[in-house]
């Protein structure tokens, strides 16, 4: 199955995870290692990750430079907004997730989202 594909601007996003968004034009030579930090890192949390890896991973991202981390929790419906170590932010099922500075413009209804993903999370378990 092919993955998803949503285009924002010149924002090409596939979501197949982890995802990173890159602003900046990359060169060819990087296109193959990816050796800079993305500006944007979302995270979707499987049945099987642990809480504390996918915080550290989280932070990781931080610490190389992302601007912007997004941790997608389908079953508890929720997404960790993570600026910084001590700016973290959670949404729920009824808020709406923007891409602020860092994909201005981008905003999606989690309502909207996370029935799409935890069906398709379902379904792939069976």
């Amino acid at each position: 199955m092919a993955a998803a594909a949503i285009v924002h601007g010149e924002v090409g996003i596939n979501l197949i995870m982890p995802l990173g968004i890159y602003k900046k034009q990359l060169s060819e030579d990087k296109l193959k290692g990816f050796p800079d930090a993305p500006d944007l890192a979302v995270e979707v949390v499987s049945p099987t990750d642990k809480h504390y890896d996918v915080t550290e991973k989280a932070l990781a991202y931080l610490k190389a430079g992302t601007r912007l981390v997004w941790v997608i929790e389908p079953l508890m419906k929720t997404v960790m907004v993570y600026r910084s170590e001590t700016d973290i932010m959670v949404l729920n099922y009824e808020d709406t997730l923007t891409g602020e500075d860092v994909v201005q413009g981008f905003r999606v209804l989690l309502r909207s989202y996370m029935n799409r993903l935890l069906q398709n999370r379902i379904s792939s378990m069976n």
